[in-house]
């Protein structure tokens, strides 16, 4: 079975940093493609991270160059480095794992088709 458990998350004033955790069981994150997203309240669930098998990342535009997305192979668990947040990146992140075979911008780009932990939540303050 598999099983994906976030943590890591919290409060913080705008402009610091967090950095989550996914720790995977039934499933080794270096051979498939693995992620996370989040989601704010009253809105949709948003892909804002990726990493397959070869190291190739994607991020969601908007977040590129604050995060980070990495992998412990030894470890089998999957970070998010989260830095210079901001009070709209308040919300839960969810840890996810690709049930098929796929690229990371596809994989950011939906939320069907994947294994999903139960979230950490995120709470960014002015």
């Amino acid at each position: 079975q598999v099983q994906l458990v976030e943590s890591g998350g919290g409060s913080v004033q705008a402009g610091g940093s967090l950095r989550l955790s996914c720790a995977a069981s039934g499933y080794t994150v270096s051979t498939g493609c693995v992620g996370w997203f989040r989601q704010a309240p009253g809105k949709g669930r948003e892909g804002v991270a990726s990493i397959d098998s070869t190291g190739t990342t994607s991020y969601a535009a908007s977040l590129k160059g604050r995060f980070t997305i990495s992998q412990d192979n030894a470890k089998n668990t999957l970070y998010l480095q989260m830095n210079s947040l901001k009070p709209e990146d308040t919300a839960m992140y969810y840890c996810a794992a690709a049930w098929w075979a796929t690229t990371p911008s596809a994989f950011i780009g939906g939320d069907r088709d994947k294994y999903w932990g139960q979230g950490t939540q995120v709470t960014v303050s002015s």
